[in-house]
């Protein structure tokens, strides 16, 4: 298998774009949990309004980034190959529907609207993300998937 079969499907020019978005629904869905855990110490609802609106900028970048993601992983049938590949496609696609409905939860009123399912999802998916992120480093770094 050469870096140029394992090249990724959706890029600009040379440079894949799954990369470039998957910080972004990180960082926001991090910062959920610490938004909310922020909420459960102070009760201050301004820590659940950052949480939702976290989760929802989250929610949309993690949609392009599946999207970039989806079109690498159909796009070559030697990176569906890879074991990891399916670990992180699942784990990613968990993620996104944990987080659809935290976001659910979110939506509610006052102390239920974090406290304890919003919370107890935000760590899940801060979990699971460590998980997938070990997956994606894998892909890159064991089996040079996007790599010139």
């Amino acid at each position: 298998m050469t870096n140029q079969a394992l090249r990724p499907t959706a890029r600009i020019a040379t440079h894949p774009i799954h990369p470039m978005l998957v910080p972004f629904p990180i960082a926001c869905f991090v910062g959920t949990l610490i938004t909310d855990l922020a909420y459960w110490q102070t009760a201050e609802m301004m820590w659940a309004n950052f949480s939702a609106w976290l989760l929802t900028a989250g929610l949309l970048m993690g949609l392009l980034a599946a999207i970039a993601g989806l079109i690498d992983f159909l796009g070559n049938r030697l990176v569906r190959a890879l074991w990891p590949a399916w670990a992180h496609l699942l784990g990613n696609a968990l993620v996104l529907i944990l987080s659809f409905f935290n976001a659910l939860v979110h939506s509610r009123d006052a102390w239920t609207s974090v406290v304890p399912t919003g919370l107890i999802l935000s760590a899940v998916v801060v979990l699971i993300i460590l998980f997938t992120g070990w997956m994606g480093w894998s892909m890159v770094y064991r089996h040079h998937v996007g790599v010139d």
